[in-house]
């Protein structure tokens, strides 16, 4: 067992699924010699060459449409797209191309491409690097979409989606990059898509989580804890397809539900969870579905002003008194 961080899980897991399969290359701006513009790639040029390891231009459209086209022929792209922001450039290449091709035409092509993205929600970096868009690509068929908040989870998931036939979107939250988990060595860490996993049980209260949120419902639930309040964290890991089972069978047990999100509340995440659970685990329910988000405004430059503006400790625990009374 290592301590590794997020981001050197996810650079463990690229170079694992480099030297098992040649097929597997990465491309975006600055992942090459730079080493990514995060740190993300580090050692990967050397260890792999300029061939597998390529810098682009900085034209998001070019780099996707790049993987699409590789992807194509039998190659297993990881493309890079630096903040998912940017998304807004390139989503005619994720939406209408990567996404459908394999319909298109019949299964004739399948589509085994990765797009790594962050976001960066809570580090004050302003409104165009700053938006928390999985809503964006998650309602879009042919697409799954991975957002882990674990080191662990980055790497078993990110190795699963290198090793997927079809396109995967796989968000990294730039604030977890310096989180550390135990990671076994040895192990060859596959954790399948689209299956929820069950941070914390409890009996009183289900609390669904994404990305940054996850460490503080976790630590609004130990705090909870000493209240004899037993709340029950989930984190979904895979926002398409979603593992509403696991959610919805959670619910029953518990009879109450929360989703904490760093997407606005209209149209997206949090909303689909909530509409789910009141149509599957309506007569479980003792209260409403309550929705943590930041309010439905674009995000300001600052750290103090994200902050805020998004769900934190404090507001979960309150949140989650309120619907126990």
């Amino acid at each position: 067992m290592t301590s590794k961080t997020y981001c050197w899980a996810i650079i463990d897991a690229m170079r694992e699924e480099m030297e098992r399969d040649t097929n597997v290359f990465l491309i975006g701006e600055d992942v090459a010699a730079a080493g990514g513009a995060f740190g993300a790639s580090r050692g990967l040029h050397k260890a792999f060459g300029p061939l597998r390891v390529r810098d682009t231009p900085i034209s998001e459209e070019v780099i996707v449409g790049l993987g699409v086209g590789a992807a194509m022929t039998g190659k297993r792209p990881i493309v890079e797209i630096m903040f998912m922001d940017f998304f807004g450039l390139c989503l005619d290449q994720i939406v209408n191309q990567a996404a459908k091709m394999h319909y298109l035409y019949q299964g004739m092509f399948k589509m085994p491409l990765v797009i790594r993205t962050s976001v960066a929600t809570e580090m004050g970096i302003g409104p165009h690097h700053s938006q928390s868009l999985e809503a964006w690509v998650g309602h879009v068929p042919g697409l799954k979409v991975v957002m882990p908040s674990t080191p662990r989870d980055a790497k078993g998931l990110l190795k699963s989606a290198i090793r997927d036939d079809n396109p995967v979107i796989f968000i990294e939250h730039l604030a977890l990059h310096k989180l550390k988990e135990e990671i076994d060595d040895d192990e060859d860490l596959l954790i399948p898509l689209g299956k929820a996993d069950i941070k914390r049980p409890g009996r009183d209260l289900t609390v669904v989580a994404t990305g940054l949120m996850v460490g503080k419902a976790l630590q609004a639930a130990q705090t909870l804890a000493g209240e004899g309040i037993e709340m029950e964290v989930i984190d979904p890991r895979t926002i398409s397809p979603l593992d509403m089972d696991t959610l919805v069978a959670s619910v029953i047990r518990t009879n109450r539900a929360m989703v904490v999100s760093s997407a606005h509340k209209p149209f997206g995440f949090s909303s689909e969870v909530a509409a789910e659970l009141q149509e599957r685990a309506f007569f479980h329910l003792d209260c409403p579905v309550r929705r943590l988000t930041p309010p439905f405004t674009p995000q300001p430059f600052g750290k103090g002003f994200e902050k805020f503006l998004h769900p934190d400790v404090d507001s979960i625990i309150k949140a989650a008194r309120e619907m126990l009374r």
